[in-house]
């Protein structure tokens, strides 16, 4: 998604022009736009037109409209959203208040408007603008004396930085030399790799070469994080997975992608975060029922009491029509964060988030034990804790 221009005030009212450039934008565009939003774009009206004689002849012309939302329909197979509404500006070909559909496709920009703008929508446009938020895997191709540092997210591979240091070659008598160059290679690539993987997003990291050079790298680069107290990479070894690659170019990078091995590990990364707490949470409602609770009922009076460790939490639940009820979801993730805890929310198009669904698309962890909150389950039946049910739906 490109960001062409945003204004939000310090009263969080304001607008911002984006452009989807892939159809993963289309998935963020659907969850920022919300009925009662006002959105601007270029549209194709059919015009009737009266000619002298009487007659009235048709034609189809490109106009720019705003629309007040009224209805949204996402199309994933044609990647189109449909937002329907009534004209909110002059135009002279369409009377204000009159219904219009507007189609948002890709590379069609587009301008929209909140009465309120909260944190989860901005954090919304600040993930799908910036790539590097995406960008679950990164990779090294590399050969000796050239290596490019990438990252790669579920539609696009980013270079992040090319090095190309000269190595002399081995000579009989004076390998010296050749150490010291591949050294200094080794150096720039192990320094790129700590400035441009931020090890929060990036859950695999592929080091992919011909020949034995990802070994010797992986031996050095370790070495040294253990001689500089490099954390960042002591802590991540678990992520380095070596690969083989025909060269250090770019393009090798296709090959690597498709190796089964690095498949399998890469559709692991995808939602990894949230699989792994879902897990959590389960594995917790076995064995600490007392620390683990779904339904809106119970994670609010847990977030009251400072309790929350991980909310999880469907986006689902934020496209409800109930301004009111999205305000308290927003406040819900914004409460739990400043208490400390984290927040993991689901794409509800990912299998996490539609078992998350089925647990009425709230849940958390507690630091510590609430008996008090399962107790309440025989007063109220309205709400699912733990090992209840739930029949609270948004």
């Amino acid at each position: 998604m490109k960001l062409l221009g945003k204004y939000v005030d310090k009263g969080m009212q304001g607008n911002v022009t984006l452009m989807p450039e892939e159809s993963e934008d289309m998935w963020h565009a659907y969850n920022l736009i919300a009925e009662g939003d006002s959105v601007r774009s270029t549209t194709i009206r059919k015009v009737q037109n009266e000619t002298a004689t009487g007659s009235s002849t048709s034609s189809r012309v490109r106009t720019t409209l705003t629309i007040a939302v009224e209805s949204i329909d996402f199309d994933t197979q044609a990647c189109v959203l449909r937002l329907k509404g009534r004209n909110i500006e002059e135009n002279q070909y369409v009377k204000m208040g009159a219904y219009h559909t507007l189609d948002l496709e890709l590379n069609r920009k587009f301008e929209l408007r909140k009465p309120e703008w909260d944190t989860i929508a901005l954090e919304r446009i600040e993930m799908a603008c910036d790539p590097t938020q995406s960008a679950d895997v990164a990779a090294v191709v590399m050969q000796e004396g050239l290596a490019h540092v990438c990252l790669i997210t579920a539609s696009m591979t980013l270079v992040r930085s090319k090095i190309e240091v000269s190595i002399p070659r081995k000579r009989k008598g004076n390998v010296q030399q050749h150490e010291k160059g591949l050294a200094k290679f080794y150096e720039q690539v192990m320094q790129s790799i700590l400035r441009h993987v931020n090890f929060d997003v990036v859950k695999c990291v592929l080091i992919a070469s011909p020949g034995f050079v990802r070994d010797q790298f992986y031996d050095y680069m370790f070495q040294q994080a253990i001689k500089m107290d490099y954390k960042l990479l002591l802590d991540n070894k678990s992520r380095f997975m070596l690969v083989h690659a025909s060269s250090g170019f770019k393009h090798s990078l296709k090959e690597v992608l498709q190796d089964p091995a690095v498949i399998a590990k890469m559709s692991d990364t995808k939602a990894a975060g949230e699989v792994k707490a879902l897990e959590q949470f389960y594995m917790m409602l076995q064995c600490e029922p007392a620390k683990a609770f779904y339904g809106k009922k119970h994670v609010l009076r847990a977030a009251e009491a400072q309790s929350i460790e991980t909310l999880l939490i469907s986006d689902n639940l934020f496209r409800c029509q109930d301004v009111n009820l999205r305000k308290e979801y927003v406040m819900l993730v914004e409460s739990v964060r400043d208490a400390g805890g984290e927040v993991k929310i689901f794409s509800s198009m990912h299998i996490s988030g539609e078992q998350l669904a089925q647990l009425t698309g709230i849940a958390a962890i507690l630091r510590f034990p609430m008996p008090e909150l399962e107790d309440s389950d025989d007063d109220d039946d309205e709400d699912g804790a733990a090992g209840g049910d739930n029949s609270d739906s948004d």
